[in-house]
């Protein structure tokens, strides 16, 4: 292919083209495939952007017949603008020649596999009669983890809390919620998300029963924590052992030890639950981008790449 076929693909694009239904099957096998050692994948490079409170983070990864970067940013203080705190831009290339295909907006890409990681954690970890949803926060993350859930699990249930009571009640009223304290909505619950960029611990581990699993997707840098240590004192899963061990605080806060990957559950492994919570805990990894990525690309081309 040739540079002049170079495709560039906009954020309505991708919302177009991009669904649940065939993302989830996709990530589920991204992630068996990075543990299976059939990814190439380095951890991602974080640059500080301090006079802005940001960074800026590159993430490589060779997968299939395809190659990719993910560029993203997040800059907290965008809230406050009325813009998107995380934003990002993917490229795409040849695997066999290093030929580039596309360039792709990410932010929903971003968005949407992370909720779909998700989906495919609770899928696996969960109880398969769990009813009861919690979930802390009530941004871009909590409305598509709502979205994504809803495919492997029927919730009776959905509390909500967050920072701003506003937001909780806004968001909590879209999914058919109810708005609590953060321990209310973890005491009893069978699964938990967290969807914050805390610093300090917004989940406590004594609020949990000990069957609960939680996803915590938020405060993803070695500075920040959403769970505290008691919550962390169960499994811990993660989509990537090296990425777990050097990349989110609540795992290094809390000197927590890491017992699988999620893909090496997938493909088969036991987990020793502890009879202690389990906790996803989700950093977002470059395989995942690059496979939605192909999804998206593979539609709008009419391309399949094997």
């Amino acid at each position: 292919m040739s540079n002049e076929q170079l495709v560039f693909i906009n954020e309505e694009q991708v919302r177009a083209t991009l669904f649940y239904d065939e993302l989830i099957p996709a990530i589920r096998q991204a992630l068996m495939d990075f543990s299976a050692g059939r990814a190439v994948q380095p951890v991602r490079t974080v640059m500080s952007v301090a006079q802005h409170t940001g960074w800026f983070a590159v993430m490589p990864a060779v997968y299939g017949d395809v190659m990719g970067a993910k560029m993203v940013t997040f800059y907290p203080r965008n809230a406050d603008k009325g813009k998107h705190t995380h934003l990002a831009m993917i490229q795409l290339f040849r695997a066999d020649t290093g030929e580039p295909l596309a360039m792709l907006d990410g932010r929903l890409i971003t968005e949407m596999r992370t909720a779909a990681v998700s989906a495919v954690a609770v899928d696996l970890l969960a109880r398969p009669e769990a009813k009861v949803l919690g979930i802390l926060g009530s941004g871009v993350q909590a409305r598509s983890h709502v979205r994504a859930l809803s495919r492997v699990r029927k919730f009776e249930e959905i509390r909500v809390w967050s920072r701003s009571e506003g937001n909780a009640r806004r968001f909590a009223e879209e999914v058919g919620g109810r708005v609590t304290t953060a321990e209310e909505a973890a005491s009893g619950a069978d699964v938990v998300l967290t969807l914050t960029s805390s610093p300090e611990p917004v989940l406590l581990g004594r609020w949990l029963k000990k069957d609960a699993m939680v996803c915590a997707v938020g405060a993803v840098t070695p500075d920040r924590r959403e769970l505290d240590d008691e919550a962390m004192r169960g499994a811990v899963v993660v989509e990537s052992r090296e990425a777990g061990m050097r990349e989110p605080g609540d795992i290094l806060m809390a000197k927590a030890q890491v017992n699988a990957e999620i893909g090496e559950l997938l493909l088969g492994g036991v987990l020793d639950r502890k009879e202690l919570p389990v906790v996803f805990k989700s950093v977002g990894i470059a395989t995942e981008d690059v496979a939605a990525a192909k999804l998206v690309y593979d539609r709008i081309t009419g391309t399949s790449r094997a």
